[in-house]
């Protein structure tokens, strides 16, 4: 098995924290990447400081979820894990915390649910708010805060 056929355990079910999902969006984006290349396309205002890209893209060397190669000065960064083992990954945790692993509940929930914009802009809001914890927490290894930033539901990359 390659290691792009796995999924690296980072806690969550192999879920990476936030903001190094948001780093592998950009990497499954670029393909390959250095860090202003990264920090370019994650949305910020005001961008996210070089060193922490850097930080979070080195986590995920660590963890085995990307690869590094020495390019000139710095490094550029290739995604080591494939993206749909990941969000299946990420569903599987999702649904064995909320759904006691059960996609006809979550099927059922979603059926059952109205969301309105209304909640749709809180969701939005409550995710700006554990994003920014965990930049707080940026020099720490902090476990994953939510599903829907590590599944990529609303990923934030930018496409400009």
């Amino acid at each position: 098995m390659s290691r792009t056929d796995s999924v690296h355990a980072v806690g969550n079910g192999g879920v990476p924290p936030p903001l190094e999902m948001q780093c592998l969006n950009a990497l499954w984006a670029l393909g390959s990447g250095n860090v202003m290349e990264v920090r370019n396309l994650i949305p910020r205002d005001p961008p996210l400081a070089y060193t922490t890209i850097l930080t979070l893209l080195d986590r995920l060397v660590k963890r085995g979820s990307a690869t590094r190669v020495k390019d000139g000065r710095g490094y550029r960064y290739t995604p080591a894990v494939d993206r749909d083992k990941l969000r299946q990954a990420a569903l599987r945790s999702f649904l064995d915390q909320h759904f006691s692993g059960s996609a006809a509940d979550l099927r059922v929930f979603l059926d059952q649910a109205d969301l309105d914009q209304a909640d749709l802009d809180q969701a939005d809001l409550d995710q700006a708010d554990l994003d920014q914890a965990d930049l707080d927490q940026a020099d720490g290894d902090a476990a994953p805060k939510t599903f829907a930033a590590a599944a990529g539901v609303h990923s934030g990359l930018r496409t400009e």
